[in-house]
């Protein structure tokens, strides 16, 4: 009921201070992009959820003569940072100085906001409430929308399958489709590097705090900053820290152990499934080190097919960057090293694009901005930006490489080779022993949160490549250049004597050099090979065919250089090792050796598709990050 929310507004805000800016962001437009609207600042307005909860939000409101839009952030990392620190969008006020209310919530049990937290349950009926308030804020103009990244992104998605009537865009960055799948576990394989420092460093101490348990609060938050040593703790089911006798601590966390496959438990927060309730543009960032990359362009696809309204099926843009999840290439970012070599070029867009379709979608001006299904890529190795309209980019030429070796591909000193023909005379097949205490160490890769603290980014491989767990498979130096645009399938044929048991790939670019950089990689729990949602034993000793899903990459493998497959049993700590017992998930500290065998004979040709993308289709590219 409007009337009900904007009395409460009223009510709560009348005694609150105002706030006014600094005269940069009351002048004129300035040297950081700042408009004109001088603006305001309310702090901790109540906003009344449908079952009675009050969150809390902060209204930047700017002094304009008619009525605007509102641009509205729901967070659980806390409303008075709005996540502009590591640098990633500018702040509130800088929003607001471009004429737009800007509206930044704690979600319920974080910060200010009443309630108990718990991840994803509430932020569908939260989110619709809290826009449906937001569009009869004073001064606005019944139209809102929502901005954000990681989880902030998450309650973008989940906010618009509720469709509420005023929501009319978002611009959700480094967030996925599915939160189990490519979120909480990826092909079967527990996201341990993500999930048990987040959960521990963030959202259990934050909701702790906000409960009023400061000591709780320090704990967690320590423990966290440690999240090495508990990452090596085993049964998951029983992690010391985030106290499993007190199911007020970290419900969540232990639910998602209980829960190791898709289930109804995942489905009642998906994305995945909804996008026909979704009805509006969306303009998406990401990176391909991200965490959520493989998410962000299923949300592209799935919207550009079943999105809910036409003008929301045709207005899909994804921009996906050289990034990392909280890297963003700006200068004081955090960034893993090689990444921010690249240097200005791979600079993120996302605040002057934000306004820019903002403006264009929420103020009907005609100032550029491109409408239209868009995805704007950078390509690596080349280091320059491109365009397309769908993303595998139409007209990608799919290439078989064939995986061959004497029998001795384990690590970079062995004979393994990558060629588009089957070798003619090669060994059957490749060995290695897989020791689940003694697991194959993570080296960059697509996880979350930070390269300082977690396994994400691009690194030199040559030092782990020294590993006989890993089989090394190398083409040829390059005699052309090669564009590898997309996702890339790794169809391996494996034998195991473990009851259950991982198989990883990573795809690698070797230069003149030596130096051998990872581009992404991927992984598959074997019972999991033909469903997430039934897994099913193997039968030790017997040949399965799996196919292990490469998450997508741009990358020009200049001439000279190799292009490189990695195959082993383990990525720690971005997964949790398989401890090969076939025991559910979670519930065992006991583990086994197993012993692998890789096979790429007649019968069994183990190879990679790589997306080729012929430089006709390519483009020249340009030197700086997409402006419209």
């Amino acid at each position: 009921m409007p009337s009900i929310r904007h009395a409460l507004f009223l009510s709560g805000c009348l005694s609150l201070p105002v706030m006014a800016l600094p005269a940069s962001a009351s002048a004129a437009p300035s040297s950081d992009g700042s408009g004109s609207c001088p603006v305001t600042k309310k702090t901790d307005v109540p906003v009344k959820m449908r079952d009675g909860t009050i969150l809390r939000a902060d209204i930047y409101t700017p002094k304009t003569s008619g009525k605007v839009p509102v641009l509205l952030m729901r967070t659980q990392y806390g409303k008075s940072g709005a996540q502009t620190k590591p640098s990633r969008y500018q702040r509130p006020e800088w929003f607001a100085s471009h004429c737009y209310i800007v509206t930044v919530q704690d979600i319920r049990g974080q910060g200010k906001s009443g309630g108990t937290f718990y991840e994803y349950r509430y932020d569908r009926d939260d989110g619709y409430d809290t826009v449906q308030w937001a569009s009869n804020l004073p001064g606005a103009d019944g139209q809102v929308a929502m901005y954000g990244s990681s989880y902030v992104g998450a309650t973008q998605w989940l906010a618009a399958t509720a469709s509420p009537p005023a929501l009319k865009a978002i611009i959700p960055s480094n967030t996925g489709d599915d939160y189990y799948d490519g979120w909480t576990y990826e092909d079967g394989a527990f996201r341990l590097a993500f999930i048990e420092p987040w959960m521990l460093e963030d959202i259990a101490s934050s909701a702790a705090e906000n409960r009023g348990d400061k000591k709780l609060s320090k704990q967690l938050a320590a423990d966290g900053e440690n999240a090495s040593i508990w990452m090596l703790y085993t049964p998951y089911n029983s992690l010391p820290p985030l106290h499993p006798e007190n199911p007020q601590v970290a419900p969540y966390f232990f639910d998602a152990v209980a829960h190791p496959t898709r289930d109804s438990y995942w489905e009642a927060f998906q994305i995945r499934t909804h996008y026909d309730r979704v009805k509006v543009p969306v303009l998406a960032f990401d990176g391909w080190y991200d965490s959520f990359l493989s998410g962000a362009v299923n949300n592209f696809n799935g919207m550009r097919t079943a999105g809910g309204t036409p003008e929301a099926r045709e207005n899909q843009r994804l921009i996906i960057g050289p990034w990392d999840h909280i890297g963003w290439g700006r200068p004081d970012t955090v960034v893993s090293p090689r990444l921010k070599d690249i240097g200005p070029v791979a600079n993120s867009p996302v605040n002057e694009l934000t306004v820019q379709f903002l403006d264009h979608v929420l103020k009907g001006q005609a100032n550029g901005y491109t409408d239209g299904p868009r995805v704007d890529y950078f390509t690596m190795g080349e280091n320059r930006w491109h365009t397309a309209k769908s993303f595998p980019i139409e007209g990608t030429q799919y290439v078989t490489w064939y995986l061959g070796s004497a029998g001795r591909a384990n690590s970079s000193m062995g004979d393994g080779s990558l060629a588009t023909k089957p070798a003619k005379k090669p060994a059957d097949s490749d060995h290695f022993t897989y020791n689940p205490a003694n697991p194959v160490p993570s080296v960059g890769g697509h996880s979350c949160c930070s390269w300082t603290s977690g396994p994400q980014g691009q690194f030199d491989q040559s030092a782990i490549e020294q590993r006989p767990d890993i089989l090394i498979y190398t083409s040829p130096v390059l005699e052309e250049s090669v564009n590898v645009t997309g996702p890339i399938t790794v169809n391996l044929f494996a034998t195991t004597d473990a009851k259950d048991t991982d198989f990883t790939a990573k795809l690698v670019d070797v230069s003149p050099d030596g130096r051998a950089i990872n581009l992404n990689n991927g992984i598959i729990r074997t019972s999991y090979r033909d469903s997430l949602s039934n897994p099913t034993p193997i039968v030790p000793g017997q040949v399965y065919e799996y196919h292990i899903k490469v998450w997508p990459t741009s990358n020009l493998f200049q001439a000279g250089h190799k292009i490189r497959l990695e195959i082993s049993s383990s990525d720690y700590p971005q997964f949790a090792p398989n401890p090969n017992t076939g025991e559910a998930f979670g519930t065992t500290a006991a583990s086994v050796i197993a012993h692998q065998t890789i096979w790429h004979d007649k019968a069994h040709p183990s190879s990679v598709i790589l997306p080729i993308l012929p430089a006709s289709l390519a483009g020249e590219g340009i030197d700086h990050a997409p402006q419209n």
